[in-house]
This record gives C-alpha cells, structure tokens and sequence, in this order.
C-alpha cells in the first residue's frame, strides 16, 4: 500500500479537521493532490501541490483548505477550516503518473471519510 489516509470524521459545520495522507519520500517527489467524492456525485479535486511546493485550489475550497507535505515525515496533508455541509465525501489523495501534474493521476490511497453536519 503506497497511500494511506486518515483524519477523516464527523465534525459540525465551522469546524476543521486536517487529513493525512501517509506516502515515502519517493512519492512526495511527485505533483500530488486531494479529491473528493460525494455521494452521487464525480470525484473533484479540491487541492494540488507540484513537486516544487506550487498549489492550486478548487473555488469551492479556496482560503479554506490548504495543503501541505511534509517531506521529514513523509506525508500530505490537508488542513480544512470552516467546514461546510457541501464538503462532507469520501477523501482521496493520489498522485501524479509521472513527477508532472499534466501526466494526470493514477494513484490512489483507499480514502477517508469527512462528514460535516449543518
């Protein structure tokens, strides 16, 4: 198992919680990201983070998420503040083909599940 999440839960909404994605330094190297699945819905990615530490946010998520790697303890993580009903789902890291965010991903952790109640 490359990717292992963890953190997920239930939390009211206004609250935070912050993911963890469990990877090697091998991988951390790559262009790696966050999706997220909600019920019925197509996964989204909601945060990306190049291999030089560059971000980039989906609108629904911007100035509330932030992501992050931690190359000494080698993992992702992804803090959410002001949590909001519409962002309760299934959360995935993954990463990047190659090293590149363009060679698109196909590496997936098993996910970990946010719920936010309103």
């Amino acid at each position: 198992v490359q990717l292992v999440e963890s953190g997920g839960g239930s939390v009211q909404a206004g609250g935070s919680l912050t993911l963890s994605c469990a990877a090697s330094d091998y991988i951390l190297k790559h262009c790696m990201a966050w999706f997220r699945q909600a019920p019925g819905k197509e996964r989204e990615e909601v945060a990306q983070i190049d291999s030089d530490g560059n971000t980039n946010y989906a609108d629904s998520v911007k100035g509330r998420f932030t992501v992050a790697k931690d190359n000494a303890n080698e993992t992702l993580y992804l803090q959410m503040n002001t949590l909001k009903a519409e962002d309760t789902g299934m959360y995935y890291c993954a990463y990047a083909h190659w090293v590149t965010c363009q060679s698109g991903f196909d590496n997936w952790g098993q996910g970990t599940q946010v719920t936010v109640h309103s």
